[in-house]
This record gives C-alpha cells, sequence and structure tokens, in this order.
C-alpha cells in the first residue's frame, strides 16, 4: 500500500496489533529502526488455556518495557470468541475460522487505533511463515476501512525478516509458543504429533535459547 508508506515517516505513531514477542520482535525492531513511534496493542482472545494467554502476554510486556515502548491490554474476551468459532471447530488452518479470528482481533484494534487518534495499523501476524499474508492483509484492510484507518501491508519476511525473528527470539530468551494459540490449534497440533510419534506439547514450558 504506497499511500500508507507515503505516510510513515519518523514520528509518525503506529499501532501494532501483537500477536506475541517472538513475532513482534522483528517487526518492532524494524519500525523502531525508521524512527516510529509504536504503540503495541494484545488484543488475542483466541489464545487458550489462560496459562498460555498469560505467559505470551507477560512476554510481550517484558520485552515492550525493555525498550521502552507503550503497551496496551486488550481485553481477554474469550467466550465472545468462542461463540464466533462456534460451527467452525474442524475448520482447517488459514480457513475461515482463522479469518474470523483475524477479523475479530483487527476490528477491535482499528477501533482502538481510531481511539488515540492514530491512523495506522499492522500486525505482527504476518511474519510466520504458517500464516497466509493475504488472508491477514485483507482482514486488517477490512476493519481499517470499516474505522476510517488504515493497515499497513508490509511484509516483514522480506529482507531475513523471519530469520531475524528467531534471532531475536533466541537472544531475548522469549517463551516458545508450539502452537498458533486457539484451543483447536492446540488439538490440531497434539493430533498431528501423536500420528508422528512426539509427546504432545507441554504448555509454558519450552523457551528459545542461544
Amino acid at each position: 500500500m504506497h499511500e500508507v508508506e507515503s505516510m510513515l515517516q519518523a514520528g509518525t505513531d503506529i499501532v501494532l496489533h501483537s500477536c506475541c514477542a517472538p513475532c513482534s520482535g522483528e517487526v518492532i525492531r524494524k519500525m523502531k529502526d525508521a524512527g516510529l513511534n509504536i504503540t503495541i496493542f494484545f488484543y488475542n482472545p483466541n489464545i487458550h488455556p489462560k496459562a498460555e494467554y498469560e505467559i505470551r502476554k507477560s512476554e510481550n510486556i517484558r520485552y515492550a518495557e525493555k525498550l521502552g515502548i507503550d503497551f496496551v491490554d486488550g481485553d481477554y474476551n474469550v467466550q465472545d470468541w468462542f461463540a464466533n468459532a462456534k460451527g467452525l471447530e474442524k475448520e482447517p488452518e488459514r480457513g475461515i475460522r482463522c479469518t474470523m479470528c483475524f477479523d475479530m482481533r483487527f476490528e477491535i484494534t482499528a477501533k482502538f487505533a481510531k481511539q488515540r487518534g492514530v491512523n495506522i495499523f499492522t500486525s505482527s501476524l504476518g511474519i510466520s511463515r504458517w500464516k497466509d499474508m493475504s488472508q491477514i492483509n485483507n482482514c486488517g484492510i477490512a476493519a481499517a476501512k470499516k474505522h476510517n484507518v488504515q493497515y499497513w501491508t508490509y511484509n516483514w519476511r522480506l529482507d531475513g525478516g523471519s530469520e531475524r525473528m528467531y534471532k531475536i527470539a533466541k537472544s531475548e530468551g522469549f517463551y516458545k509458543q508450539e502452537y498458533c494459540g486457539c484451543i483447536f490449534s492446540l488439538r490440531d497440533s497434539n493430533e498431528w504429533r501423536v500420528k508422528k510419534g512426539r509427546k504432545p506439547i507441554t504448555i509454558c514450558k519450552e523457551f528459545y535459547e542461544e
């Protein structure tokens, strides 16, 4: 989106929807290098169980405080998320359940940005190779249009972004989540592990190491 990029100059305010510290580490680094004024908005009611949600949030807060970046904690309205997911329990990763999830999170993020008087928001979700970037961008653009703000569709994977993401995660010793976040992702990930003869995911135990 050339229109958005033309607005991005040093000192420009931007809201970053962050899904977790590992994914947002490289995104934050790149935006800080560009001199952007970042507010992290953590709104992820999809994450299950609550202990997983809390450790992902606390890691994000730890990194934000280290860098002196404003961090805002959104509501954990998990019951609303489950209500929206009803009937989509068997949908595959990158399917319509994920579209619903992105729509829900970006709707609240766009509304937050508008209330803050910030005209641009983006998300760290797109840096993950497990995600469909077009799906994420379409949801972001739709939410932005609804609230008369702009969604920045920058490809954070470019120029080694994905590799730096893991490098930062290791250097910071971030918590290493092993599934997307929702209960259905956890279910599917564990089913795949069992088929491969691997142990099920252990919540809140694994951390990145150098």
